[in-house]
């Protein structure tokens, strides 16, 4: 026995007690992935020694190894909050450089970009101005404060019951004021070029059998002179699509210094004309006035979504993600931030939920893995055998004692 082995199995306890002390430490620092001491055997090398009577040296730390498993998940309800379950990192830009996290507390700074509480700013996928993400290299997102722009109404679908009980009025006879002079109406909201609404109410008068004349106004003023165009139906009620011709076109003047006149393409596709009373099954068209942002929304595949008061979404952006073959091979940066080495493999970039990356959460954090009973339990063992290295070392003294005392 010699004053190494103890002296190196001191060193290497006293090292795994500090790597548990830091797993300890980060028991509660979101996105933390502990670490282990991994420790190999000393041997000296000796020429013509025989290798089964050879004694070690002692030890040595060989490594100090990350785990990478998941942690478990928790709700905070707050949007800018993300965590990963499954595989991958995200990515972030910070000083010119990339680098890698699992930290998913995000905020919003000045500029309007998605940043750490670092500054590091989180990477992704922009969206275009109709809201489609562009593919390409990963930028720095950012969530665009002002208005949402106005899309005017170009298309409009009216899917129609027209009651077949009712008797035959005069087409010349339609007085929109006159509730005597039709046998049904509704009404629906379209948007001009600056996305102001204006008010369109369809009338319906049944001037033959199986015919229906379709009348319009606008903001109260009719559309035209005469009407919209005919519905003929076939004897089964369905409508007939060969003396029918879809779209009407409806074009309203305007005198608000938006786009004139505002042309519209009104559809009937699936009006029917039962025996029952005049219903709307379906009332739709595509514009909507301007909307300002009331908050936003991370889906499972990382786009998020812009919500605005006019009722629609829009995509912002798209969160991407990298993976590594050999994530062990990470370097440590601090601020819960890892950094690529040579070691690690090129990173796989990609969208969450694409191949092997994981998918995201929303409104959660992915909570440090560290199992602090179990870091307990490592710590009283760790303890221990630094208690029986510095017992080695006082059982070597006292023979180097007994042998200086010998006379």
């Amino acid at each position: 026995m010699s004053f190494q082995q103890g002296l190196s199995g001191l060193f290497a306890a006293g090292r795994n007690l500090e790597v548990i002390g830091n797993n300890v430490a980060n028991a509660s620092t979101v996105g933390f992935k502990g670490s282990r001491a991994e420790f190999a055997d000393v041997y000296a090398n000796s020429v013509g020694s025989a290798g089964n009577v050879n004694v070690g040296i002692g030890t040595r730390l060989a490594a100090v190894a990350q785990q990478f498993n998941q942690g478990n998940i928790t709700s905070t309800g707050n949007p800018l909050d993300v965590a990963i379950s499954g595989e991958g990192f995200f990515r972030v830009s910070a000083a010119g450089s990339i680098a890698y996290t699992r930290n998913g507390q995000f905020q919003l700074d000045k500029d309007g970009y998605i940043v750490t509480n670092t500054g590091a700013r989180l990477t992704g996928y922009p969206a275009d101005d109709l809201g489609q993400i562009a593919p390409g290299a990963p930028g720095d997102l950012r969530i665009s404060r002002g208005d949402l722009p106005p899309k005017i109404t170009s298309d409009a679908l009216a899917v129609m019951n027209l009651d077949a009980r009712k008797g035959l009025l005069t087409a010349a006879g339609f007085d929109e004021t006159d509730p005597s002079t039709y046998h049904g109406s509704t009404s629906l909201s379209v948007y001009d070029s600056q996305g102001g609404e204006h008010a369109v109410a369809l009338y319906f008068v049944k001037t033959a059998a199986n015919v229906w004349s379709v009348f319009g106004t606008a903001d109260g003023t009719p559309i035209g002179a005469a009407a919209l165009g005919q519905l003929t139906f076939q004897p089964d009620g369905t409508l007939d699509t060969t003396a029918t011709t879809l779209p009407f076109t409806m074009s309203i003047p305007l005198t608000t210094g938006a786009a004139t006149p505002l042309a519209i393409d009104l559809d009937f596709a699936g009006s029917t004309q039962f025996g029952s009373t005049t219903t709307v099954n379906e009332l739709t068209q595509n514009g909507y006035t301007s909307g300002k942002i009331t908050g936003f929304t991370i889906g499972q595949d990382g786009t998020i979504l812009g919500r605005y008061s006019n009722g629609k979404t829009f995509a912002q952006g798209q969160i991407a993600l990298a993976s590594f073959v050999n994530p062990q091979g990470l370097a440590p940066l601090g601020g819960n931030l890892w950094g690529e080495t040579n070691t690690t493999g090129q990173p796989l970039v990609g969208s969450p939920a694409s191949g092997s990356l994981g998918q995201l959460q929303g409104g959660a954090l992915e909570d440090s893995n560290v199992d602090l009973t179990q870091e307990l339990v490592n710590m009283i063992t760790a303890q221990r055998v630094y208690q029986a290295n510095a017992q080695t070392i006082k059982t070597q003294d006292s023979v180097m004692q007994t042998l200086v005392n010998l006379r």
